[in-house]
């Protein structure tokens, strides 16, 4: 006698997703291209497809803010300006604050020692990338904070 579908059981699976949204198919001339990637994927504990796309999300970008670099680092990878501060330092020292806002420019330029066009390479990766940039500058308060904190009590600590 035939199972009918109606007769099985539902089978549920939990805690199991797939995302894959915008497949696409890549071939690359050179093989030493995929190897490279495969061995940096590795050695990151990453996915090909992670790492594949975090580049091309990069090189994107790259090419949009041609001085910007990305760098690795405790926090992750993170975008600074070429030979210079990381972005977020230099958008955390000129926004906000009593200074006018038509001084910021020259502030930052005094303040990191970085000529405007690097000061505006910043500002305009801020302008499109601005949630990125709050979040490292939250998360440097953030810690910054967290080490204050933890020196204040070793300092309630040492006077007994």
């Amino acid at each position: 006698m035939p199972c009918r579908a109606a007769d099985r059981p539902l089978i549920q699976l939990r805690d199991y997703n797939v995302v894959m949204s915008h497949p696409l198919s890549v071939r690359f001339h050179r093989s030493d291209v995929l190897e490279r990637l495969k061995v940096e994927a590795s050695s990151r504990s990453v996915s090909i497809s992670a790492l594949a796309e975090e580049l091309i999300e990069e090189g994107l970008r790259l090419r949009r803010h041609p001085l910007i670099v990305f760098r690795d680092g405790a926090s992750g990878r993170r975008a600074g300006l070429v030979d210079g501060p990381d972005v977020w330092e230099v958008i955390g020292g000129i926004v906000g604050g009593d200074v006018p806002v038509v001084d910021r420019v020259e502030r930052a330029v005094s303040l990191f020692g970085l000529g405007p066009e690097r000061v505006t390479a910043a500002l305009e990766y801020y302008a499109a990338y601005p949630e990125e940039i709050n979040g490292a500058i939250a998360a440097n308060i953030a810690a910054a904070e967290e080490s204050e904190e933890i020196w204040r009590h070793r300092q309630q600590l040492l006077a007994g």
